[in-house]
């Protein structure tokens, strides 16, 4: 077994790694092929959340868990907020193969699932990006964004203006135009991430304009909401899995309230392989509600241990 330590992981999986794997999970999951076990979530209390999510890609012979959840008085430690380790075994036996660090993996599959949303979704010619939020993960998000859209300006908006200086800074690295802006100057945005831990929605139907993709990164846990619902009635919507969408992704509240039904909405997979229509309009607003599935994380965590076995990294313990 193999124990691969956070430390490690920035020298083992790059933001193109995540992207990749997360083009092939994907395909892999509306192929059939992959499939994810049911989520076990709880609340803590004070805001702290703890869970696993896990599954099973056959045709990559990748089965595990990730255990961890989202625990906000992290900061006042020097810590981040979202803390987690993927366990890996082998399908065959059922042994474990690999224990890997998983906080900066969570965040650049995170992101990477957005970035292919946007690369599948958004229009072309996409040039005005608006964040959502400014915390740990929107730099993540952010520098994902870039890599697969020319955006020639970014807008940002968060509840605390103070962090918007975290967007402000990488779009300074890129040579983008960052501008802080009220949610209602959301209308200029091409291209919309929101990723927060709101259990109120923030950006309104009103703030988004037609032909806006908007890529849903922070609703994961039943109660969080970061979308009027209103948008959904409006919108094409994809997922990474239906499943979880309608019941902890920010469908949830647009189910609930009958706006849409789950047979509207689409796995982004099968726009990956070409089974599922993406944009069909200049015009057309779409939505992916990413809730975060357990093969992605198995997916980036296959990644580490490869590279970690090539390279001689990690510590092989006898379990």
């Amino acid at each position: 077994m193999y124990i691969i330590p956070e430390r490690l992981i920035a020298d083992l999986v790059s933001a193109e790694d995540a992207f990749d794997a997360m083009r092939g999970c994907f395909a892999a999951m509306a192929d059939g092929d992959a499939y994810n076990f049911p989520v076990i979530r709880e609340a803590l209390g004070e805001g702290r959340q703890y869970g696993f999510k896990s599954g099973f890609d056959r045709a990559g012979a990748v089965m595990g868990v990730k255990s961890g959840g989202y625990f906000p008085g992290n900061a006042a430690r020097s810590l981040i907020n979202h803390q987690s380790c993927v366990l890996l075994f082998d399908p065959e036996t059922g042994r474990p193969t690999a224990m890997v660090g998983g906080n900066l993996l969570t965040a650049l599959r995170t992101a990477a699932a957005s970035a292919l949303s946007i690369d599948q979704l958004a229009r072309p010619d996409a040039q005005v990006l608006g964040m959502v939020g400014a915390g740990h993960q929107s730099a993540f998000q952010l520098r994902a964004a870039l890599r697969v859209r020319k955006f020639t300006r970014v807008l940002g908006w968060n509840r605390n203006p103070d962090r918007l200086s975290r967007l402000a800074e990488v779009c300074a690295e890129a040579g983008v135009e960052f501008t802080p802006v009220d949610l209602a100057a959301m209308q200029e945005a091409d291209v919309i991430i929101t990723i927060t831990s709101s259990n109120a929605a923030s950006l309104l139907a009103d703030h988004v304009s037609a032909g806006c993709h908007i890529s849903a990164m922070g609703t994961d846990t039943i109660g969080k909401q970061e979308i009027d619902p209103a948008l959904f009635a409006r919108a094409a919507v994809f997922t990474d899995e239906v499943a979880q969408s309608v019941t902890i992704g920010e469908a949830q509240h647009a189910v609930a309230q009958g706006l849409i039904g789950r047979e509207d909405i689409t796995p982004l997979g099968a726009v990956v392989t070409g089974a599922a229509e993406g944009r069909v309009s200049p015009d057309q607003i779409t939505i992916f509600d990413g809730t975060g599935v357990g093969l992605q994380d198995l997916a980036v965590a296959q990644t580490a241990l490869s590279r970690a076995r090539a390279q001689g990294l990690g510590a092989e313990v006898v379990f």
